[in-house]
C-alpha cells in the first residue's frame, strides 16, 4: 500500500478535498484518499500518484490563475486540463466558478484516472459534467498543430482536439512537460500553442520539475520517470517567446 504518512494537506487543501470528495471525516477522508490513490499507482505508478502531489489541486496556486479563472466566468471560454489524471485541478476550477460545462479534460492514458476521480469524488458525468477525451498530444492521430478550426467547436460531442484549435481560454498543464525529452517537450509546446485563441489575456498556466541550468536530472528508486529533462527559467522563456509563438507577441513567466 502506498505510505499515507506521504499525504500532507493544509487547511485549504483538506476543505476543498472534503467539499469535492463529500467525506468529512478527516480519517476517512484520508484512508478514502488512499483506497483510490492505491488503484491508480496499479494503472500506472506516477511520482505524483505515488506521493499524494495529485491531491494538492495546485492549479489555484499558479501564477496567472486568478486573471484567467476571472476571464473564463466573464467569457464562457474553454479551459483544458492537460494530464489531467483524476481531474482534480478542473473541479477547483470548476469550485471556483469556471462554468464545468465549458472545461475540457484529457489524458493519454485510458479512462481509468477520470473513472477514479469520479470515484474519488463520488460524482458523475451528470453531477460533473466536464468534458473527457483520451488523446496522446504527442500523436498525430490525434492532434495536430495547424490553423484554427473554422467553427466554434461543440463540447458536448467533442471527438477530437483538433475541434478545440484555436479556440481554448486557458490550458492547464501541471506535472506535464517534465515527462518528456527536450524535443519532446517542443513538440507539446507546439500543440499546446495550436489550441490556444488568438486573443488577449489567453493563457497556459502549469508546472514542472526545473533547474536553474537546462539538462537532465536523475531520480533513484523506483519511480516511473528515472530521468526527467528539465528547463530554466531563461530556456523556458525561449521556447514560447520565439519558437512557439512569435517573439515580442506574448508574455512568459517562468521561476523555480
Amino acid at each position: 500500500p502506498l505510505d499515507l504518512s506521504l499525504l500532507v494537506l493544509n487547511p485549504d487543501e483538506e476543505n476543498f478535498l472534503r467539499a469535492i470528495t463529500k467525506v468529512d471525516d478527516a480519517r476517512e477522508l484520508r484512508d478514502h484518499i488512499r483506497r483510490v490513490a492505491t488503484k491508480a499507482y496499479e494503472v500506472f505508478p506516477y511520482r505524483s500518484i505515488g506521493s499524494y502531489t495529485f491531491a494538492k489541486a495546485t492549479i489555484a496556486r499558479l501564477p496567472g490563475y486568478a486573471e484567467a479563472l476571472s476571464l473564463g466566468r466573464s467569457s464562457g471560454g474553454i479551459l483544458l486540463d492537460v494530464g489531467c489524471c483524476f481531474g482534480l485541478d478542473a473541479r477547483k476550477a470548476a469550485q471556483d466558478g469556471w462554468p464545468a460545462n465549458r472545461i475540457v479534460a484529457t489524458d493519454i492514458l485510458r479512462t481509468e484516472f477520470w473513472d477514479l476521480g469520479h470515484e474519488l469524488c463520488q460524482s458523475s458525468a451528470a453531477s460533473f459534467p466536464a468534458v473527457f477525451i483520451q488523446a496522446d498530444l504527442l500523436d498525430q492521430a490525434h492532434i495536430t498543430p495547424g490553423p484554427p478550426s473554422s467553427d466554434p467547436p461543440d463540447l458536448r460531442n467533442l471527438s477530437s482536439l483538433n475541434q478545440l484549435r484555436g479556440h481554448v481560454m486557458a490550458i492547464n498543464a501541471a506535472a506535464l512537460f517534465h515527462l518528456f525529452s527536450e524535443e519532446k517537450q517542443r513538440e507539446l509546446a507546439m500543440v499546446l500553442g495550436s489550441l490556444l485563441a488568438a486573443v488577449s489575456g489567453a493563457s497556459i498556466i502549469g508546472w514542472s520539475t526545473g533547474t536553474e541550468e537546462a539538462g537532465y536530472i536523475e531520480f533513484e528508486g523506483s519511480v516511473s520517470h528515472p530521468q526527467l529533462f528539465c528547463h530554466s527559467p531563461s530556456s523556458w522563456e525561449a521556447l514560447w517567446n520565439g519558437i512557439v509563438f512569435p517573439r515580442g507577441s506574448v508574455k512568459v513567466e517562468a521561476r523555480l
